[in-house]
């Protein structure tokens, strides 16, 4: 009986978090809210760092870190037709309320940041007739099968999958879109848009954040290049404003062959693009505040984690977790009550991998 009322209370809690998200997915697309921005930063000795901040609406947003080895079989989800596979790479990840990979680095050291994008649309999966993925399980379908941004760009010239984003209230869809990176500076952007998956590749796309779609980012970012940035800096926390003010800074910054002073320079970019915890607005209730940031040292292997109601960062070096095949997976339970600091992976605890949205 203890047992079937465990199972109980298991169904009803994921329930709950599956309505939670619904509600927030909801919020945010009526308010319009941009959130999030990502970089790519060159160090003097030609490694490279990702940073990406995680703007959102919820304040109490569930985001643990989990480990997991190669040789997971995976369920994509979305479908009685789910695409299935077993994972390649070990990775570590950022998860979102328990339901999606929204951030992570693989033991090859490629990175994927999924951000906010109001215009994407997926495609019918009833029209093209390929096996389904969950929009929560997209980023971890990366991590688990490429080493590198070229070998994943080649793999989606023709997509294995439709991606799901299921309808929440209003029969509005979560939106979102992906960056990858990886340890020799290749970078990819991918977008879907009216049911066509568009990839922006090459080591010049070193910014993301959000609308408009990133052709047109790219259109106005060349605008504010003429009247360069010395001279005058658009200063919102719109996403346009974002990606302008991040592109002229990674042009100026100094490109740090020490390893410390190079981590604190993403370190800085990201920090000094978040929207602080509580800001708001009369017109825009719910505007996306940064509540953490990751930082990831592809050469290095290692994943920092910056919340922005604790002290201190804390990070995973994946040379000294075990991503063999038969390895468990593990977590980390990240909570503002039970501040973390330094290396974390002696913390970590066997769990069983959580089910895709």
């Amino acid at each position: 009986m203890k047992k079937i009322m465990k199972n109980v209370m298991k169904k009803q809690t994921r329930g709950l978090r599956l309505a939670l998200v619904t509600v927030l997915l909801f919020s945010m697309t009526l308010q319009q809210a941009d959130a999030c921005s990502r970089i790519l930063y060159k160090t003097g000795t030609g490694t490279y760092i990702t940073a990406r901040s995680m703007d959102w609406v919820d304040p109490d947003l569930t985001t643990d870190l989990w480990v997991f080895p190669q040789g997971i079989k995976r369920n994509g989800g979305g479908s009685d037709n789910a695409l299935t596979w077993t994972s390649k790479y070990g990775s570590v990840i950022s998860s979102f309320y328990g339901t999606a990979s929204a951030d992570g680095m693989n033991e090859k050291g490629l990175v994927g940041n999924m951000q906010y994008l109001s215009h994407s649309d997926y495609g019918d999966p009833a029209k093209t007739g390929k096996p389904t993925i969950s929009i929560g399980a997209w980023l971890q379908y990366f991590l688990d099968n490429f080493a590198t941004v070229e070998e994943a760009v080649a793999a989606m010239q023709d997509p294995p999958f439709t991606i799901v984003s299921k309808p929440v209230a209003n029969g509005i869809a979560a939106a979102i879109h992906m960056a990858i990176s990886d340890e020799t500076g290749d970078s990819a952007i991918f977008e879907y848009i009216d049911g066509e998956l568009v990839i922006h590749h090459g080591p010049q796309y070193v910014v993301m954040t959000n609308s408009p779609i990133y052709s047109e980012q790219l259109k106005l970012n060349n605008y504010w290049d003429k009247i360069g940035g010395a001279n005058f800096l658009p200063g919102t926390f719109s996403a346009t404003d974002r990606y302008v003010r991040l592109n002229y800074l990674l042009k100026t910054v100094e490109n740090y062959e020490d390893r410390q002073l190079a981590l604190a320079t993403a370190f800085s970019l990201i920090r000094g693009i978040s929207p602080p915890i509580g800001m708001t607005s009369p017109s825009r209730p719910m505007s996306a505040e940064t509540l953490w940031r990751t930082v990831a040292d592809h050469d290095a292997k290692t994943y920092y984690f910056d919340s922005a109601v604790s002290p201190s960062v804390f990070w995973i070096d994946l040379n000294k977790v075990d991503l063999k095949p038969g390895a468990k997976t593990k977590t980390l339970v990240i909570s503002k009550d039970k501040p973390l600091a330094g290396e974390v992976s002696s913390q970590l605890k066997e769990a069983e991998p959580f089910k895709f949205l």
